[in-house]
């Protein structure tokens, strides 16, 4: 089954049916400009008897439910008794205002939907938009939405997996598989660490040689590396890359510290930024939210995100810095430099990355959350990326805030969030927002 968006325009016959005609050829061209996977009625529903015709031969992901005149309750009702799915409230705006006759009464439609939405959906959110086709606005929220609602079907595709534990302070980013299918739809699986580690330890260099070629070409200064690290971080990626395109993955959580320095002696950081550019979103610190995190930033903006700590602060240029010891997707390094290969700032053992990372005129700031009773919350926060250099060993990005960076710290420390989160290139904040009403979860806009 592939994604699909339905168009249902619901009405009666006995208002201007010449400018619903109007309004009905309008609404269909700006919806198939903007997806191709909307599926349309052949006339406007005018009736219950075609209404019912047409939802027999529906099976939505996002309904984008307009009332092309007025239509009362039973309408709406028909709709939400047969699904369950995200809706997109559409009021047209009436088209004349002559002191003559009320063409569509669109209005008053909407507000005999709205409450049986209301009624069965019991406080779940659902999203509304007022307006004509050939509004921007209208335009911008319908696509807004159609995104949220591709991005959740697609989240029940996801499969994911950790591998391995959080480290010892590092809970909140631990998941579990019913938490992940039952809210995101996603599949979680769990290994080791040591299983990859032990598939790594098992290659010789010729069954490597291919994977190095691969990297060399995406990274500068990894020959500067010791001979051994070079082998073993080339057999780590093999590792890493054939398990994630043998089962499907779409995006990991890997534990890193301590045990790829002390067990296998090489890092595997720049693995996690290779992955991470190929699109398979990999976080480090076996933060599995934060991997779902990066998962949905990337597929809202189809690039690579960053993912750090918030590790510095300056009021004056209104900025944040994030920053993490070395796995950025190597594709968001600064041209100037490119991904530059170097050691753990802690560690001293390579290979990681070091670099600042390329600038931008939108991002967003994104981490799925808990609260302090486990529920489910969305960060999200707009800027822009600056243009900086490296700001500290390992990579970083600077993002200058749209609201006053000070106080998005304060009250992000003062409310408790999580201390890794993601920087995703462009400007998803409507969309991430309208997934968190899709989902059923709180959205912190900041």
């Amino acid at each position: 089954m592939s994604f699909k968006v339905a168009y249902v325009p619901i009405g009666v016959g006995t208002f201007h049916l010449e400018s619903a005609q109007q309004e009905f050829e309008k609404s269909i061209a700006l919806l198939k400009s903007i997806t191709p996977d909307v599926v349309v009625p052949e006339k406007m529903l005018l009736s219950l008897d075609l209404l019912d015709a047409y939802l027999d031969s529906l099976t939505p992901d996002l309904i984008i439910l307009q009332n092309i005149t007025f239509a009362n309750a039973a309408y709406a009702s028909e709709v939400l008794r047969r699904f369950d799915t995200p809706i997109l409230l559409w009021t047209l705006r009436e088209p004349v205002i002559d002191g003559g006759r009320l063409r569509l009464n669109s209005l008053t439609g909407a507000f005999s939907a709205a409450n049986s939405i209301r009624y069965f959906r019991k406080g779940k959110k659902y999203e509304y938009i007022f307006g004509a086709p050939e509004e921007k606005e209208v335009e911008d929220k319908i696509r807004a939405t159609v995104d949220a609602a591709r991005v959740k079907y697609e989240l029940k595709q996801l499969k994911i997996v950790s591998i391995g534990h959080t480290p010892q302070g590092f809970g909140f980013g631990r998941a579990l598989d019913q938490d992940m299918m039952s809210v995101f739809g996603a599949s979680l699986d769990s290994i080791e660490s040591r299983e990859l580690i032990n598939k790594a330890k098992g290659f010789t260099d010729a069954e490597c040689e291919s994977y190095l070629t691969d990297a060399e070409q995406q990274l500068v200064g990894l020959d500067k590396m010791p001979e051994k690290n070079i082998k073993d971080f080339a057999r780590l990626y093999k590792a890493y890359k054939d398990y994630v395109t043998e089962n499907h993955i779409g995006a990991i959580s890997s534990r890193c510290w301590p045990d790829f320095f002390t067990e296998f002696g090489t890092p595997v950081c720049t693995v996690l930024s290779l992955l991470n550019a190929l699109g398979v979103n990999a976080s480090c610190e076996s933060d599995t939210y934060g991997a779902l995190s990066m998962y949905i930033g990337s597929k809202l903006t189809g690039k690579s995100c960053f993912f750090g700590d918030p590790v510095s602060l300056d009021e004056k240029e209104n900025s944040i810095t994030f920053w993490h010891c070395g796995m950025a997707a190597c594709n968001l390094a600064r041209q100037d430099t490119g991904a530059v290969v170097g050691v753990h700032p802690n560690r001293k053992i390579g290979p990681t990355m070091e670099f600042g990372c390329e600038k931008a005129d939108h991002a967003t700031i994104f981490r799925v959350g808990r609260d302090e009773y486990g529920k489910f919350r969305f960060f999200i926060a707009r800027g822009s990326v600056m243009d900086k250099p490296r700001q500290f060993l390992g990579t970083s990005i600077v993002v200058k805030t749209e609201n006053p960076s000070r106080r998005i710290i304060e009250q992000a420390v003062e409310d408790g969030w999580e201390p890794h989160y993601v920087v995703a290139y462009g400007d998803c904040a409507k969309q991430l927002g309208i997934l968190g009403h899709m989902l059923n979860i709180d959205v912190y806009l900041f």
